[in-house]
């Protein structure tokens, strides 16, 4: 397709006209951009000029985005956005070297894939590996990433996903609240300090009914709404916890945590692997999946290399 670039603003003029909308004041995106105010106020004019509508309204001291400014701001973040992408992995890529942008989810990517990537990036010479938080399905064609890490169900608009592993959760506890509140048994953790999920409130509600224990006062006890932060209070002898396996792999084997009763349960949602469709065809995203699903189904091998490497120091 044939561009028209007279319709084509310049980016310094997008730049412009977003930092204002982000400062509601010209002045202040005058010295972000270490610019003159008049020469911002002369950007967003111009830009006004070519769209024929006007995208601020002035009141008193605060310039403030008009109906058309307001609709007109998340196409020229995006724009923005992919720009500054496209700018940093040319840079990055200038020496021969492939690209690779995962989109993980924040605890996941902390705690299971960061231990992992050395395996991949050995196994991967000349691979440069991209690794960005999202804790919800995005657009594929909005954030520009190759692959991305979801857990739920294996649905994703214009997403291609890949059951990777199930959500195994344990119930488990520091070794010095465990010898405390000895537990020998699923009742004795009913009146025992319990941890919750915020986003997760029914969990150990639903863990007692599954193990008989149907009325247990499930709700008591401190909530958090991050995993980092549930596990750290789990590792601080604050209470016992429900936590995924992948997750709390080095607390477990460090014995930080130790599990507080052998009743393992799995969630109707699973981790799945996403590919933007249409990009499928992309080797390096393939051999991150490939690698990822080796990752999950021969975590002995996973084992053995990291003693190796461990040793190797």
């Amino acid at each position: 397709m044939k561009l028209n670039r007279k319709m084509i603003p310049d980016l310094s003029v997008l730049q412009a006209f977003e930092c204002a909308a982000r400062h509601g004041n010209f002045t202040l995106a005058a010295a972000e951009l270490n610019l003159t105010q008049s020469a911002v106020s002369r950007q967003i004019r111009a830009l006004e000029d070519q769209l024929g509508v006007p995208l601020f309204e002035r009141i008193r001291q605060r310039v403030v985005l008009s109906e058309v400014g307001q609709s007109l701001l998340p196409e020229v973040i995006r724009l923005l956005g992919q720009t500054e992408e496209m700018v940093l992995r040319a840079m990055a890529a200038a020496d021969g070297k492939k690209i690779l942008s995962v989109a993980t989810l924040p605890t996941f990517g902390a705690r299971w894939l960061t231990r992992r990537l050395p395996n991949f990036l050995e196994r991967h010479p000349g691979t440069v590996v991209n690794v960005a938080s999202r804790s919800q399905p995005f657009d594929f064609s909005v954030d520009l990433f190759d692959i991305a890490i979801h857990y739920g169900q294996p649905i994703w608009a214009h997403g291609i996903c890949t059951y990777l592993c199930s959500d195994v959760i344990l119930p488990v506890g520091s070794p010095d609240l465990m010898s405390r509140w000895p537990i020998l048994e699923s009742s004795d953790l009913v009146a025992a300090p319990l941890l919750h999920l915020a986003t997760r409130p029914k969990q150990w509600s639903e863990w007692f009914e599954l193990d008989g224990l149907e009325g247990a006062n499930a709700f008591h006890g401190s909530r958090f709404d991050q995993f980092n932060m549930i596990i750290e209070a789990a590792v601080a002898g604050i209470g016992f916890a429900l936590l995924p396996r992948y997750l709390i792999e080095e607390e477990l084997r460090t014995e930080k945590l130790a599990v507080a009763v052998p009743r393992p349960i799995t969630t109707n949602n699973n981790y799945y692997v996403v590919l933007p469709e249409g990009k499928s065809d992309n080797p390096t995203a393939s051999a991150f999946q490939t690698w990822l699903m080796e990752q999950v189904r021969h975590p002995k091998q996973r084992e053995r290399e990291v003693r190796r490497r461990i040793a190797a120091r």
